[in-house]
């Protein structure tokens, strides 16, 4: 969801394989050293897919946010912002809540295992004619992703909880925990710094790098009855096979004294005959259009029909092309001047046909064809 996407909607658990090593040595002198462990993942949990027309979404699931338990809220995962936004009802007592903010005395007060400061904030998600905006608070607390299949916990996090969350274009709020988010990009919130991915607090082993990889999405698991539980499409802890053997193209990322890292990439972008110098982001958080910006576009929004061709390629050898269809990789072309945003964002649809790597610890993205 690049920064300012709206939301959607209802999701359900995700599952979780957790693989651990455990070493060995012999004892007798004489016998050789034993050979350096191999490093392993820290963990691999599945998601959950689901469709309405022709938006889709990738949720994981929150089971257990401080002390409060046995919830099944569904978090956007969302590669395109940072820091999980959490609706606080379900979570604060309802007294607590108010229309105008989060009643908190002093500088913060500790409820059911959250650290709610007094801090506040406004993240905005969307773009031209479709934002959503949050209001809130920096909360503090552990967070427990998973079901009856596996879970991971991770440590005490940073996190924005929000009391409302209004579309702008109609001002009504949305629906009780309608916008939560999982953004697990680089760097930190534009919004509070002190917020980061949820996925950058594991404890790793020695030569597990922060950070997580995407297996492809499957076309076919996209349900419009329910979402389907989808195994083994995140991956937590990169090691250095997925970093150095695996096939994914590394790209360095770029930082940003605002923000920190940024997870767009620069690249050449071609459609219908027209090149461009990108930058682009890769987001699972856009449920849908793909958005290439062209500040000389002579429209302010072009709508690509069925069966245009785009296709781009990096710097660093990644090359991809797809075909616009009626029901995927819908396209539009921006003119930069009216969406005021110089990135080209590749929807969901992308994640259907490449695996997706971010690297915390050296700040890259990988990218790979499959």
């Amino acid at each position: 969801m690049r920064k300012r996407y709206p939301a959607y909607y209802k999701l359900f658990i995700g599952a979780l394989c957790l693989t651990m090593f455990a070493a060995s040595c012999k004892k007798d002198k004489s016998a050789p050293s034993p050979s350096p462990s191999t490093p392993t993942n820290f963990a691999t949990i599945g998601l959950y897919e689901y469709s309405s027309a022709t938006n889709r979404r990738v949720f994981i699931n929150i089971t257990k946010i401080g002390t409060v338990g046995s919830i099944s809220y569904p978090g956007v995962f969302d590669t395109g912002s940072t820091g999980m936004t959490m609706d606080a009802n379900g979570l604060l007592p309802a007294s607590m809540i108010t229309s105008t903010g989060i009643t908190v005395p002093g500088d913060s007060v500790v409820v059911n295992g959250i650290t709610v400061t007094s801090q506040t904030g406004e993240i905005d998600y969307g773009s031209v004619g479709g934002e959503t905006k949050e209001f809130g608070n920096l909360a503090y607390a552990t967070v427990t992703i998973g079901d009856a299949n596996g879970s991971v916990t991770t440590g005490r996090i940073p996190m924005f909880l929000y009391y409302k969350a209004v579309d702008q274009t109609t001002g009504n709020n949305l629906p009780v925990h309608s916008n939560d988010v999982f953004g697990v990009g680089p760097g930190t919130s534009f919004t509070i710094s002190k917020i980061a991915s949820p996925l950058s607090y594991f404890s790793l082993a020695t030569n597990v790098s922060s950070g997580f990889k995407l297996a492809m999405f499957n076309s076919s698991m996209f349900s419009t009855t329910a979402p389907l539980y989808v195994a083994g499409l995140l991956t937590i802890g990169l090691t250095p096979n997925d970093l150095n053997s695996s096939g994914f193209i590394m790209h360095p990322l770029t930082f940003f004294t605002n923000g920190g890292y940024s997870p767009d990439i620069n690249g050449t972008l071609n459609y219908n005959g027209t090149s461009v110098a990108a930058t682009m982001l890769f987001d699972t958080g856009t449920p849908s259009t793909s958005i290439l910006e062209n500040p000389a576009a002579t429209s302010n929004v072009t709508t690509l029909p069925a069966n245009s061709t785009v296709s781009f390629t990096t710097p660093q050898g990644f090359s991809y092309q797809y075909t616009v269809t009626s029901n995927y990789n819908l396209t539009q072309v921006d003119k930069t001047s009216f969406s005021q945003d110089i990135r080209t964002i590749f929807s969901i649809d992308f994640f259907i046909s490449n695996e997706y790597l971010l690297d915390y610890t050296d700040h890259k993205v990988g990218l790979k064809n499959n």
